[in-house]
């Protein structure tokens, strides 16, 4: 799949052909892709895809003005050659806590060596390069980290596939470094600016997703409206139950709101900073609740029948709505973006919120 998207020279589509620094992922593009990748492919090929075109070769793009492998390898990939893994969850921490990040890169003059571990990686059991994250300083601080690319088979690297059923196609891996030595160009980018980085990108990571749920879930809304239409019952139709329309007009309702965020974001794509960041989590929390919700109540509507194999491949809606929840948990925990927003409370919701806005009536003189 991956091959076949880069001769056709789609992969390429998605950036700037004229500027190689540019990462800036053509949204709308992205959207099509992903919607059509959905209709007809697993959830876990999707997968496999979507952490490539939004995180893996943007990060590598953006370094590619300083790193002339970054360059080599993001121009790789755009033609289908490279396959790319993201390596960012540790196995010495929880996904979120980065700040207890095992994985070490010891950069010295003449290279640098990697040791740790990486779990769950999507592409790490198909990939040819690794873009590794990992801790360069001991000190607890924002600027103690550094990314790497690692040439999955170089000595050292040793890959474990997940012992998972779900995802089929992404080839989730759990990834070893056994102090690994590579030169100095696989340092990609300047040390210490890797989770600056990461941040920068973080958005159309999460607009990804937030493109894809939506795909996904109106993908399953008409299909079980379709067969809510054409299941009896009580002389009628399943559809023409007051009860059942109410629950499914909720999931329309809850797919009506994800739309609205996903055309919001689309249109303010790339602007950056603080409050892009914060936006970005709102929006990576909200869609994987929409997603599960849509997805379960499709599931309890469509009853048994959510279990059988047909339009949405083996385990049938029961097993997608299961490998869905990766939507909450894959690029930050649900738990951990709602935590971060309660922090944010304040910018969210204003300067009014905090008694400081001034209103036309309250003026003197």
């Amino acid at each position: 799949m991956w091959r076949a998207l880069g001769k056709l020279g789609v992969l390429d589509g998605l950036y700037d052909a004229a500027e190689v620094n540019t990462a800036e992922v053509d949204t709308k593009r992205l959207d099509v892709l992903l919607t059509e990748l959905d209709a007809r492919q697993p959830l876990g090929t999707v997968l496999a895809v979507c952490v490539q075109v939004a995180s893996a070769i943007p990060l590598l793009r953006s370094a590619a003005h300083v790193s002339p492998l970054a360059r080599t390898v993001a121009a790789e990939a755009q033609r289908g050659e490279a396959v790319l893994a993201l390596a960012a969850t540790d196995a010495a921490a929880s996904g979120s806590a980065l700040m207890n990040m095992g994985t070490r890169a010891r950069i010295d003059d003449d290279g640098v060596t990697i040791s740790g571990g990486k779990d769950w990686i999507a592409n790490g059991g198909a990939c040819d390069y690794a873009l590794v994250l990992a801790r360069h300083r001991p000190a607890r601080h924002f600027t103690s980290f550094c990314w790497t690319l690692v040439p999955a088979r170089h000595p050292g690297v040793r890959r474990e596939r997940a012992a998972t059923r779900h995802f089929a196609g992404a080839d989730v891996a759990h990834l070893r470094f056994a102090d690994v030595r590579l030169d100095r160009a696989h340092v990609i980018g300047r040390p210490g600016r890797a989770l600056a980085e990461f941040a920068r990108h973080i958005g159309a990571e999460r607009l990804a997703g937030a493109l894809w749920a939506r795909a996904l879930c109106r993908r399953v809304l008409r299909d079980t409206h379709r067969y809510l239409s054409e299941r009896p019952a009580d002389g009628g139709s399943l559809w023409h139950n007051q009860a059942v329309r109410e629950r499914f007009a909720r999931c329309l309702v809850e797919w009506s709101r994800l739309d609205a965020m996903c055309a919001a974001h689309t249109a303010t794509a790339h602007t950056g900073g603080t409050s892009a960041i914060t936006d970005g989590m709102v929006l990576k929390a909200a869609y994987a609740q929409s997603a599960d919700r849509i997805l379960g109540e499709c599931a309890d509507l469509r009853g048994a029948e959510a279990f059988s194999d047909g339009p949405f491949g083996d385990g049938g809606l029961a097993g997608l709505r299961a490998q869905a929840a990766m939507f909450g948990i894959a690029g930050g925990a649900t738990g951990a973006m709602l935590a971060a927003i309660a922090d944010n409370a304040a910018d969210l919701l204003g300067a009014g919120a905090r008694g400081e806005a001034e209103v036309p009536w309250q003026r003197s003189g």
